[in-house]
């Protein structure tokens, strides 16, 4: 009897969980945002940078990772926003992207890391379709937390190399073009 209690009680702790998603917050310009903690390999103190010429923008440079060179980026820059200050808080999240070559790891500079939480799936609404401060294809869905809003960001999409190349590509273009 209690077998059949116990096999009719897993699936639903399996749907629970399911329906529940851990999340690593932190904040970026003031505002909060999230990515899903599978993603996330480790965070590590901002230092060791090293800036390679000719990067995009957002690229603020490499550093060397247990002997793997790791390119980070700087979300705000690639949000279309100022430069992240460099303070006693600013960490760099090491995250694992899908690739045409597979998995890479890739960090981005955050201001400061807040908490892993907890988000129902229930507590989770599509992006939204305008009004948003940065592209909402970067947007995986709005987390509610505590009455606030919690940009959920789509890993894979922000840190795009297809897209990120792109970028490198027009700030090639632009600066061979002749200055008037």
């Amino acid at each position: 009897m209690s077998a059949v209690v116990q096999s009719r009680s897993a699936p639903a702790a399996l749907q629970v969980a399911a329906e529940q998603k851990q999340y690593l917050t932190f904040m970026l310009g003031g505002e909060m945002f999230a990515i899903g903690i599978l993603g996330i390999k480790e965070i590590i103190e901002y230092a060791g940078l090293t800036e390679v010429p000719m990067m995009p923008e957002c690229i603020r440079g490499v550093i060397n990772l247990r002997g793997a060179v790791v390119p980070v980026l700087d979300l705000s820059v690639r949000f279309g926003k100022p430069s992240t200050a460099v303070t006693k808080r600013t960490c760099i999240v090491i995250v694992e992207v899908e690739s045409d070559d597979g998995r890479q790891d890739m960090g981005i500079v955050v201001d400061a890391v807040n908490a892993v939480l907890e988000i129902p799936a229930s507590e989770i609404e599509p992006p939204p379709t305008f009004g948003a401060k940065i592209r909402t294809d970067f947007i995986e869905g709005m987390g509610k937390v505590q009455g606030k809003f919690v940009i959920l960001l789509n890993v894979d999409q922000v840190l795009s190399n297809e897209e990120i190349g792109a970028l490198a590509q027009v700030h090639d273009a632009a600066a061979m073009l002749p200055e008037h």
